[in-house]
């Protein structure tokens, strides 16, 4: 297996940077080095042709030119003071096969020591950062292809297998990209330093799930918020943050405003967020008489070929549409522009609230006429409130005004989609759904150990340390029941810890992830790898059924989504590891054609 580097971001203000050439290479590192707030001091002879780029550059007094050859000292003496002189990086980018003098030696035979192999063996002796044109095998770093909008930086880089390669990809991430993403990061971040001053956070708590930015969040990221929680309820300002970031399409992420800014801090100034959003509902029209229509429909598990053409029909149709937090982007990017989209504020300990607010709206858009579409994922009626929705638009005299569309269900698609079946002959021959979570936060009770049996467990990894006790164990706090002796009622049959069993997460859309391991090792796998919602838990033996465990391992993580590339074009590649570790898919796009 091929290794790749690690990508860090380096900040370069005052540093100096040694420039080693004098053609357009060399022009184009040292705007490079400008652009980062970095000095850059060009080592080349007092004869060389400069480029006119080069030039004009150091007439302007931005690069300093050594008129000479390089020398060894170069490296340790033209840096800055408070490192004791030694450059901060050197940039060869004269041909890495020229002599390293021209001048011949005391007996008149020329150096033909290597330029690029010298140097690279010289600032390596001394730990420094250097880059070599065209000799990947001598440089300890190389410039990454860069898209940058504002603090917005993507970097793409093929490890030295085809820079054209890579600025190919770098043009069309960011084509795929919303303009103004930059700005917006900007003003996410004035929200998030605002919200850290005015609640008092430190950079260590809760501000970490915005820090990190290569690490998923943690198994308590949608945990719910207690009233009695009081440090929790401290951090569900900044946690609310996380979850727009991780929730909102980037449409919408890139069109926020300052006005956008200002009215989300007020609307919640403080971290008793429950008792602090305001309905925004003054744009419906609650004294219409005109009686609409309200379309209850399930976007599916994720990605948007996954739609039902009538739940397609019904989003290009409505009026306005209130989608729940944890409808994907892609599947919200098929809404028309004109259409006004509302997203659920469910955030931990604000879900009955976010739902009092949706179902106002959309009280509030049938009284004016208008056709509103609730967006669920999956399927409403399988853990989506469709049921409690259809009654109180029912009670409020609109029974015949409400439709139901179905979704694909993420609880039978998401184990096919990981290469599970559900059932299978002589292995399972019954599928039970179940929650992990009851309502307000509460513990539901486990099913018992079924041999034949697959269990699907929605809304449960944020508290799966808690429900492996109740699988496993008569005691745990929450499963225990006493019988009519007062004792421990010992009944139900537990589930072997041995039992294998799936975390997928995200499932159908670019970023899935499988996670294949046991009960034994569920909570470990979930902490070390962190968490990435929405994701479900698949128990029981069908689990390995097309994929055998891995003796000595503990669990094996499966990243991408491989449904459709064969026959529907959508670009994705796959990249074998080895025979011995899963395969890892990436996907760029998908449904593009479906774009409105």
């Amino acid at each position: 297996m091929a290794l790749t580097s690690l990508l860090i971001a380096v900040d370069s203000t005052s540093h100096i940077h040694l420039i080693v050439g004098s053609n357009p290479l060399a022009a184009a590192r040292c705007a490079k080095s400008l652009e980062v707030g970095a000095k850059p001091i060009l080592i080349a002879p007092e004869t060389a042709e400069l480029h006119y780029a080069l030039q004009k550059r150091i007439d302007d007094g931005q690069v300093e030119w050594q008129r000479k050859e390089f020398a060894d000292e170069d490296v340790l003496h033209l840096g800055r003071e408070e490192v004791d002189g030694i450059v901060d990086a050197v940039f060869v980018t004269s041909g890495s096969r020229d002599p390293l003098s021209k001048k011949a030696s005391v007996d008149n035979t020329p150096d033909l020591t290597n330029v690029g192999t010298h140097i690279s063996a010289l600032c390596k002796r001394y730990r420094i950062p250097v880059n070599v044109s065209d000799a990947s095998q001598l440089c300890t770093f190389s410039l990454l292809s860069t898209h940058t909008d504002g603090p917005l930086q993507i970097g793409v880089t093929t490890n030295g297998r085809g820079c054209k390669l890579s600025s190919r990809i770098r043009r069309e991430i960011a084509s795929a990209l919303p303009p103004k993403l930059g700005p917006a990061c900007d003003r996410l971040g004035t929200i998030r330093r605002r919200i850290q001053e005015e609640d008092h956070i430190s950079y260590a708590g809760a501000a970490g799930d915005l820090d990190d930015e290569d690490i998923d969040q943690s198994s308590t990221f949608n945990r719910l918020v207690t009233e009695a929680d009081l440090d929790a309820a401290k951090s569900r300002r900044i946690r609310w943050l996380s979850q727009i970031c991780e929730y909102w399409p980037l449409r919408r992420l890139a069109n926020i405003t300052d006005d956008d800014v200002e009215t989300t801090l007020r609307s919640y100034a403080t971290s008793n967020t429950a008792n602090s959003i305001p309905l925004e509902s003054a744009y419906l029209d609650s004294k219409s008489e005109k009686k609409g229509r309200i379309i209850l429909a399930g976007s599916g598990p994720g990605h948007p070929d996954l739609l039902t053409r009538a739940t397609h029909k019904a989003i290009l149709a409505a009026d306005v549409i209130l989608a729940d937090k944890l409808v994907p982007s892609a599947v919200l990017d098929l809404i028309p522009r004109r259409t006004p989209v509302h997203i659920a504020r469910k955030f931990p300990g604000n879900a009955e609230r976010a739902q009092e607010e949706l179902l106002s709206l959309g009280l509030a858009g049938l009284k004016k006429g208008q056709t509103v579409l609730r967006l669920k994922q999956g399927d409403p009626y399988i853990y989506g409130r469709g049921g409690e929705e259809f009654e109180y638009f029912r009670k409020e005299g609109y029974g015949n005004a409400i439709t139901v569309l179905p979704g694909i269900t993420s609880a039978l698609s998401a184990p096919l989609f990981a290469d599970i079946p559900a059932t299978q002959r002589a292995v399972s021959d019954q599928v039970l759904i179940c929650t992990g979570t009851g309502r307000k936060g509460k513990p539901t009770v486990p099913p018992a150990y079924v041999e034949t049996q697959t269990v699907v467990f929605l809304m449960a990894l944020h508290r799966i340390s808690g429900l492996v006790a109740d699988l496993t164990r008569h005691d745990s706090e929450d499963a225990k029941k006493l019988d009519e002796d007062g004792k421990i009622d010992e009944s139900r049959r537990l589930w072997p810890k041995d039992t294998p069993c799936a975390v997928l997460e995200r499932a159908s859309c670019p970023d899935q992830r499988v996670i294949r391991t046991t009960l034994e090792w569920v909570v470990a796998a979930i902490e070390e790898e962190g968490s990435r919602p929405p994701g479900l838990l698949v128990l029981g033996k069908a689990c390995e059924v097309l994929h055998k465990s891995d003796k000595g391992r503990k669990w094996v993580v499966e990243e991408g989504f491989k449904g459709f590339e064969d026959w529907m074009g959508t670009g994705v590649e796959e990249l074998v590891l080895n025979d011995k570790k899963p395969d890892v898919v990436r996907g760029d796009s998908w449904g593009r054609e479906l774009k409105v």
